[in-house]
């Protein structure tokens, strides 16, 4: 810390012309490609001049404009460019060293967020940076084995002395105050805006402010509105100046996440070093830091003033002539006297080292992770399974390790999602060393995959676990209406066919279901003539497929059966995948025959009964006697 430029920035106590300075000092040390702020007003709190590389939005920000902690990173570089370490050695500066449930919540909402929004570009340095200046990485990592505060994390009541004046909007359920709203939790958000961004990134069916899990995934999602790609450099100011709208809160975080991109490495839960200025404590120059105005971090007792070393007795030297009359002695003469010249001393007692050994982060004392959930994880089409993957990680004893992050995730061809439409899932072991996934729902493809389950930050030997999807069932079919269906050869049946699928007497909707037309309610085969379904030109298919709609019924509209050209009595046989069946009678009635009509013959000209009954002139002169 001794090596921290000026140590601190401090509201209304820093002139402009300083914070330039400072800033610009630290950009040319550590960040080659940032551009000093333009110097503004003394506090530091609105946007002048050009040095300002975005607007800041004209809404509410995340915190509501909430104090910040404005102490600068060391100049001194940590580890290597780039770096982080994970290993219980620690190395490089204190200040950084990130605790490990805080880095591993930075790292899974980057890469929860790079997978649904890869544009953004987000780091997790971004994270760790309105983290460190928010709350001290969640009180130098003071959480629990699943990532909440060991208590909560609240700022001033935003009553609008000195901070910003917002009612409350939650009825006191994250901050405790029924009056005015406060900024909450290691990511400081105020309820509303919490109301609207929260989220369940640790799976415990929570949105929890608190819980550094929920609130890094939240304030990334919160940095990337808005089409963001924070790898523009406009964009990224606007993202932080949207957080908080400070051109020095800007400035503070930009240095940080610089600092945290040169190298980090990971400390045990708990030994984060924690600031202590802050933007609403003006004129604390390099004094001791007294009692914080509220709650972002514990109070400390002062140091206790160290004794005086203990000082000589004066004595007076003796005459050299005349010698001291001897003192009878008042001691045991077999006994040295002590030298009245040497004041008592005490001989410094060794110092007893530390019996306590150094926390080791949970995922290294982690020998093997094993497998709790037995038996085949099945279910069908669209469902959710009965239950969810789930793993207990033991050391080399066999005992459970708690505050493990375990990764969940999806393999094989499939549609099969985890809540949310994830593949993947990162889950921290709870006292007892278990890990569930979140719920795992399947989709519409039918078929076996795999879930695996590793230890972040760990090359142990997955957990795997096989799960199937099948095809929705029903065991039962039932037709629905009674009307009596015929038609004569040659046509199509003009009566609609309706059947309702149920399983377990619930409605079965997305169903398969076959259709057959047999001869016989004990046929195993279809007819070979008859009734046929009607398809493209010139099929004659007596078999056909369909699925169940949303409230369970198949529905064949009038003139999807044709009659065929032979009359007789068949069955449509429809069988559900599960096992329900029903047959509806078709009866194909001949078509009637009419006797065609026959023509009367047209008489030719010999048969007329007028050629032979009049007699030409001729004959009737040859027939005429002769006189």
């Amino acid at each position: 810390m001794a090596a921290q430029l000026g140590r601190r920035l401090r509201k209304g106590a820093t002139s402009g012309a300083v914070v330039a300075a400072a800033v610009a000092a630290l950009a040319a040390s550590q960040a080659p490609d940032m551009i000093p702020p333009a110097a503004d007003n003394a506090g530091g709190d609105r946007a002048i001049g050009a040095g300002d590389t975005a607007t800041p939005p004209a809404d509410d920000s995340a915190t509501g404009d909430s104090p910040y902690f404005t102490e600068l990173p060391p100049l001194n570089t940590p580890n290597k460019p780039g770096a982080t370490t994970n290993l219980p050695v620690i190395t490089g500066p204190a200040e950084a060293g990130i605790p490990a449930s805080v880095l591993s919540a930075y790292k899974r909402a980057e890469a929860s967020i790079r997978s649904s929004d890869p544009a953004c570009n987000l780091p997790w340095q971004l994270l760790a940076g309105i983290g460190k200046v928010e709350s001290g990485q969640a009180r130098g990592g003071g959480v629990d084995a699943n990532g909440t505060t060991l208590s909560p994390i609240l700022g001033p009541a935003l009553n609008g002395v000195g901070f910003a004046n917002i009612s409350d909007t939650d009825g006191g359920a994250y901050d405790n105050d029924k009056t005015h709203d406060r900024a909450v939790g290691p990511m400081q958000f105020i309820p509303s805006t919490w109301a609207t961004w929260g989220q369940d990134a640790n799976g415990d069916g929570k949105k929890d402010p608190n819980n550094i899990y929920d609130a890094a995934q939240a304030a990334g999602l919160y940095l990337c509105a808005n089409d963001r790609n924070l790898a523009l450099k406009a964009d990224l100011d606007r993202a932080v100046l949207s957080y908080n709208r400070s051109t020095e809160y800007l400035n503070t975080v930009l240095s940080w996440f610089d600092y945290y991109k040169r190298g980090t490495h990971q400390v045990p839960d708990g030994t984060g070093v924690l600031p202590v200025d802050r933007s609403d404590d003006p004129g604390r120059g390099d004094r001791p830091s007294p009692t914080p105005p509220f709650t972002h971090l514990p109070t400390t007792p002062p140091p206790t003033t160290p004794s005086k070393k203990p000082v000589a007795p004066e004595q007076k030297p003796s005459e050299p002539s005349k010698p001291a009359k001897p003192t009878p002695p008042t001691t045991d003469p077999s006994k040295t006297p002590t030298d009245p010249t040497t004041p008592p001393t005490t001989k410094p007692t060794k110092p007893t080292p530390p019996t306590t050994t150094p926390t080791v982060p949970p995922a290294v004392k982690v020998a093997r992770i094993t497998p709790v959930t037995t038996g085949p994880l099945t279910t069908t089409t669209g469902n959710a399974f009965g239950k969810a993957p789930t793993v207990a990680a033991l050391d080399a004893s066999g005992a459970p390790v708690a505050g493990v992050s375990i990764r969940f995730e999806i393999a094989g061809t499939t549609d099969a999602r985890f809540a949310g439409g994830a593949t993947t899932a990162t889950v921290t072991t709870g006292s007892s060393g278990m890990a569930a996934s979140p719920a795992l729902r399947a989709g519409e493809k039918l078929g076996s995959f795999t879930v695996k389950a590793t230890v972040v930050t760990r090359t142990l030997p997955a957990a795997e676990f096989t799960a199937t999807v099948t095809a929705r069932e029903a065991d039962t079919l039932t037709r629905v209406g009674s009307e009596v269906l015929s038609a004569t050869t040659g046509a199509g049946f003009t009566q609609q066919v309706q059947a309702k699928a149920t399983d377990k007497g619930v409605l079965a909707p997305g169903v398969l279901v076959t259709g057959e037309i047999v001869t016989s309610k004990t046929a195993t085969d279809p007819s070979a003539d008859g009734p046929y379904f009607k398809g493209e030109a010139g099929t004659t298919a007596r078999t056909a497929t369909f699925t169940t709609d949303a409230n369970g019924l198949i529905t064949l509209a009038s003139g999807a059966l044709l009659a065929g050209d032979k009359a007789g009595t068949y069955f449509l046989k429809l069988t559900a995948h599960g096992g329900g069946s029903v047959f509806v009678e078709l009866t194909v009635e001949a078509a009637p025959t009419t006797e065609p009509s026959t023509p009367e013959p047209t008489p030719s000209a010999s048969d007329s009964p007028a050629a032979t009954s009049s007699p030409s002139p001729s004959s009737s002169t040859s027939s005429s006697p002769s006189n």
